[in-house]
């Protein structure tokens, strides 16, 4: 599943921005998208489900210029219950990963590349 960033809009800097919940994410493209908020929930909800299905299918999800998700498989081990001190059989399992693009690394870090040779690196103060 491929998606497509579209060019910088205000929703992107509002979730860039600070800390979002899926109700502030709802109420954010409701009102950039001149939507009511019960249609808004039902598109997140609609591209939330989405997802989840493609990894459960195992499929890898990459949002241009945001990112991709990934599902990773894991074995059985043995492990140890940090209770009793028993040993125990950890069932294998798969856990999604997100690995951050390119695009959205530089957006967040604030700039691009590496730092100029003509400015002094802040961390060596000698």
């Amino acid at each position: 599943m491929i998606l497509r960033h579209c060019g910088s809009s205000d929703l992107a800097k509002e979730i860039l921005g600070g800390d979002m919940n899926k109700s502030e994410l709802v109420d954010a493209l409701a009102e950039k998208g001149k939507m009511t908020r019960k249609k808004a929930e039902d598109v997140v909800d609609l591209i939330f489900d989405s997802m989840v299905e493609a990894m459960k299918g195992g499929d890898r999800i990459e949002i241009r210029g945001f990112g991709s998700f990934v599902v990773k498989d894991y074995g059985s081990y043995r492990g140890r219950n940090p209770r009793t001190g028993q040993s125990i059989e950890v069932r294998p399992k798969k856990l999604p990963f997100f690995k951050v693009g390119k695009e959205l690394r530089e957006r967040v870090d604030g700039h691009k590349g590496p730092l100029p040779p003509d400015e002094p690196d802040d961390d060596n103060d000698e």
